[in-house]
């Protein structure tokens, strides 16, 4: 890459000598941030974990291995269509890095294309797995908790109702998470590690799957990963259900969900919580500005009985702990959405009101009739009833009126003629504004299958305070920067595939992110 020559200038007569180096560049690469990338994965050895799993080919000049360290930096560059990776990694100088001999011809669509085959045929989930232990290994990262969580990544194009190879993602419509129920989607499943929140296990489902069934799955998996020193699973309101806990306490696997709003054991815990003269603080951290005030989470254990579904499909009742939270930040997020929705609910009532008060009925049964539509009373319109009003108490009263009708005759009338007049029916409507007492703001409902003797209320609520900082942030990197959707791939072989590698390639940037944290905290 580069061609040098030397010329040596001696000053006569001296011992000091001037060496004079003259360099010629022929060609700049800007690598930008791929040699870190390719330096993590081969300390990873990602090339030869899967080169061992999958042996490589004599007839192909690009191994498994070597491809994926490819398809990873392609993706971590933003640009991973399978026909530009080659043309990419060349623009960066990457070629040569990636393998002796190597060139951008070798990295065409078709060979990539085979590789994803590849890895799929030999079991995604075993391949990531290996790496995810090679990475804990070699970064000696501790796993007191998994954090568990579901997204959809939504697929542009035209796929066959039945994939061909069993085991594949079959992409469905579905209720999609990003709004967009045009198109046909799959389930992403990742457990990721409390400290750094590096992928650990990840899955791929069918697009209609439904976050209940996967949650007892994905446990399933994190157990077989083999982890030491893992203190239970952390998952947000899905995994609260019947089956879920049932093989929680089968399996005696410490599980610490968020309970549903809808849930009765959630709505007696809180009235409970707001009987308590005063809980014990769990956590209190200061505050986001100098004037707002230190913000303190207070809560305490309390024992339960629910229904727990085991796997012989007996239905039980258990003893379960719950802890129950306040949060003073919550509960000022809470007073704050409530008021600007009952804001906006305002405007709309107005207009409701001058559209009911400009009606009139000629009959009592007429007004009887619409009033029980406005009060969600009536059948509705296609089987829909009204939904009430959520900020709001309206209450509708029918009263008797005159309204004006056309004259029996024709012609003029005179000018002392009064106007024809009839009796009529109107509604009238009386608005009342809801206030919520500040002291049902800030509640929260953990339910956890952790004894309070191994895991005390505090460290409960942090671990599941980490659900944020841990799987949310890499679905918002997988959806954004890494996004899937505008690549058109024709099997959902290979769909699961390239999305097991970018979930390597979230791997490999939470494994730089965290180094980087971990120097600058000691070197402050």
């Amino acid at each position: 890459m580069f061609e040098t020559a030397l010329r040596y200038d001696t000053a006569e007569g001296s011992y000091d000598r001037r060496y004079i180096m003259a360099i010629a560049v022929q060609q700049i690469h800007p690598v930008a941030h791929l040699p870190l990338v390719l330096g993590v994965l081969r300390r990873l050895e990602v090339a030869t974990v899967i080169d061992r799993l999958i042996p490589p080919h004599p007839a192909y000049v690009l191994s498994c291995g070597r491809g994926v360290e490819a398809l990873v930096l392609a993706i971590l560059d933003g640009d991973h269509a399978l026909y530009k990776v080659g043309r990419r990694l060349e623009e960066r100088g990457m070629v040569a890095l990636l393998q002796p001999g190597l060139t951008r011809a070798s990295l065409h669509d078709y060979r990539l294309g085979h590789i994803l085959d590849a890895l799929f045929a030999a079991n995604l989930n075993r391949v990531f797995g290996a790496i995810a232990l090679k990475a804990l290994e070699v970064y000696a990262i501790p796993t007191p908790w998994l954090h568990q969580d579901t997204t959809t990544l939504a697929l542009y194009g035209a796929y066959e109702d039945e994939p061909k190879a069993p085991g594949a993602p079959r992409p469905a419509y579905g209720h999609s998470k990003d709004g967009r129920d045009d198109l046909k989607q799959v389930l992403l499943s990742l457990g990721v590690s409390g400290d750094g929140g590096l992928p650990l296990r990840m899955g791929i489902r069918d697009g209609n799957t439904s976050d209940s069934v996967e949650t007892p799955l994905a446990i399933e998996e994190c157990l077989s990963l083999g982890l030491e020193g893992v203190q239970g699973i952390v998952a947000d309101s899905k995994a609260y259900s019947r089956r879920t806990l049932g093989l929680c306490l089968e399996k005696g696997i410490g599980l610490v969900t968020l309970v549903p709003r809808t849930c009765a054991v959630r709505q007696e815990l809180e009235a409970w919580g707001r009987q308590q003269p005063a809980l014990p603080i769990l956590v209190e951290k200061p505050g986001r500005t100098k004037n707002e005030k230190p913000r303190r989470w207070h809560g305490q254990s309390v024992r339960r009985q629910v229904e727990v579904e085991y796997s012989e499909g007996r239905v039980a009742q258990e003893e379960l702990r719950f802890v129950v939270v306040h949060s003073s930040q919550l509960a000022q997020q809470q007073t704050q959405t409530y008021t600007s929705a009952q804001a906006k609910e305002a405007e709309a009532i107005a207009d409701h009101v001058k559209r009911v008060e400009a009606r009139s009925f000629a009959c009592l049964a007429d007004a009887e009739a619409v009033m029980a539509e406005y009060e969600g009373r009536g059948e509705g319109r296609r089987g829909r009833r009204p939904r009430p009003w959520r900020y709001h108490a309206v209450r509708y009263r029918i009263v008797s009126a005159t309204r004006r009708t056309q004259r029996a005759r024709r012609g003029r009338p005179a000018k002392t003629d009064p106007p024809p007049m009839e009796a009529c029916y109107r509604l009238v409507v009386e608005v009342e504004i809801l206030v919520i007492p500040e002291e049902e703001n800030g509640w929260t409902v953990l339910a956890t299958t952790v004894s309070a003797e191994h895991c005390s209320d505090r460290e409960i609520l942090q671990a599941y305070q980490d659900q944020n900082t841990t799987v949310e942030p890499g679905f918002r990197w997988i959806k954004n920067p890494a996004a899937i959707s505008p690549v058109w791939l024709e099997k959902p072989e290979r769909i699961a595939a390239l999305a097991m590698l970018t979930v390597l390639g979230l791997l490999v940037s939470s494994v730089i992110q965290r180094q980087v944290r971990l120097y600058l905290r000691t070197h402050e």
